[in-house]
């Protein structure tokens, strides 16, 4: 059964003996063997402690969650040309679907020295980027694109500022999972090594 961040704190081998019992203690036998629970959250959220860390923070969640992070603003950007802009639309539809192949590309060749070596995919990406911004600037988008990214954009580094998740990942099907140990443990598994 699942403990929900509860954890039971059990006495380590190298500690010492519980008290024995004594005739003249009072307490019930019942009282004596008891676990004690602690409840435990597990918040993903914190302010750093210096500017440095805050930094180190930032650039490596802006890595770590890009992908996410593209989507957002894509998502938003999509929503708020939808009314108006049709053509942008499609356009942005179509840079979307390129940049797309490019990422199935990549992920069909894993070993190709061309597509990870000498072609760096950060430099594809931003080509794309700018490409999309100025399809939609030609499509007289320019506002709703800039609109959005000054919205999207500081809720972007407010997350990776504030997001201190270590200790997740995710196995290769997309299961949550926990390092526990220097293991790749399921979640679901690590409550048995608490």
């Amino acid at each position: 059964m699942a403990s929900y961040g509860t954890t039971t704190q059990r006495r380590s081998p190298n500690s010492p003996p519980p008290p024995t019992p004594d005739a003249n203690n009072s307490k019930n036998s019942s009282e004596e063997n008891f676990y004690t629970f602690t409840l435990s959250f597990s918040w993903p959220f914190n302010i750093p402690s210096t500017r440095e860390s805050a930094a180190v923070r930032i650039i490596r969640n802006l890595e770590d969650f890009s992908l996410y992070y593209a989507v957002f603003v894509w998502t938003v950007l999509f929503i708020a040309l939808i009314p108006r802009r049709k053509v942008s639309v499609i356009y942005l539809v179509a840079t979307t679907e390129v940049t797309f192949l490019y990422s199935l590309l990549l992920r069909a060749y894993p070993d190709s020295v061309l597509l990870h070596r000498i072609i760096d995919k950060r430099f594809v990406f931003f080509v794309m980027f700018v490409i999309t911004a100025l399809e939609l600037i030609l499509t007289h988008a320019a506002v709703h694109l800039f609109v959005v990214l000054a919205a999207t954009l500081p809720i972007v580094v407010f997350h990776a500022f504030l997001c201190k998740r270590k200790d997740v990942s995710l196995h290769e099907d997309g299961e949550m999972a926990r390092l526990v140990g220097g293991k790749l443990v399921d979640v679901n598994q690590s409550e048995n090594l608490v």
